[in-house]
């Protein structure tokens, strides 16, 4: 094991000892689960055309905060669609399996019975093909944004609205026909779904 590798699990072994402390304080963290649609913007350059067809999925999320209005949240989400390429030589489409791991700093505003809250932050996600043998699985890096608002139904329990925006550049699975048609693009998340705050 390297000195970094020694320092890296130190640090982290000392922050998730840390956390049953902060759980503790009532109402500093929530878990929530929603169910999602994604939409990818359909970009065209040298005449290629590259997007991917709408689905849905499901976003899993954890926040921590820090005072009344500051806090951090990771997510996880899953989708599954059709990334399509308007090729010279005829459209090629690849299904794939789609993974989201992102982080995020949030600002949150209680008023009365519901708390608006804004987003911002970093990740990435995986492009995993599930029908195209010669392709490859792909990583991307992410920026995510959003903003929503968490309806309280009880103490504890809240119905959440939000919208997540992804900016990434897009996946061409080391296809030979596909190479150099990726290019900045934007998936838009909007959702819905309940959370528990403890």
């Amino acid at each position: 094991m390297t000195k970094t590798t020694s320092i890296a699990a130190v640090l982290l072994g000392g922050a998730l000892a840390a956390l049953p402390a902060f759980s503790q304080e009532a109402g500093r963290s929530e878990v929530s689960v929603q169910a999602f649609g994604s939409f990818v913007k359909t970009t065209t350059d040298n005449g290629i055309q590259q997007g991917a067809t709408n689905s849905g999925g499901v976003l899993a999320s954890y926040r921590f905060f820090f005072s009344n209005n500051h806090g951090v949240e990771v997510n996880y989400g899953y989708s599954l669609n059709t990334q399509t390429f308007g090729l010279p030589g005829g459209p090629l489409g690849v299904k794939a399996n789609q993974h989201e791991a992102t982080a995020a700093y949030v600002y949150r505003h209680r008023v009365r019975n519901f708390v608006p809250f804004v987003e911002a932050g970093v990740g990435g996600l995986v492009f995993d093909p599930s029908d195209a043998p010669a392709a490859s699985t792909q990583a991307r890096a992410a920026f995510v944004y959003g903003g929503g608002a968490d309806f309280n139904l009880t103490h504890r329990i809240f119905l959440r609205a939000e919208y997540r925006g992804l900016v990434y550049n897009s996946p061409t699975f080391d296809l030979t026909p596909a190479q150099g048609t990726d290019r900045l693009t934007h998936r838009a998340e909007p959702s819905i779904g309940f959370g528990y705050r403890f």
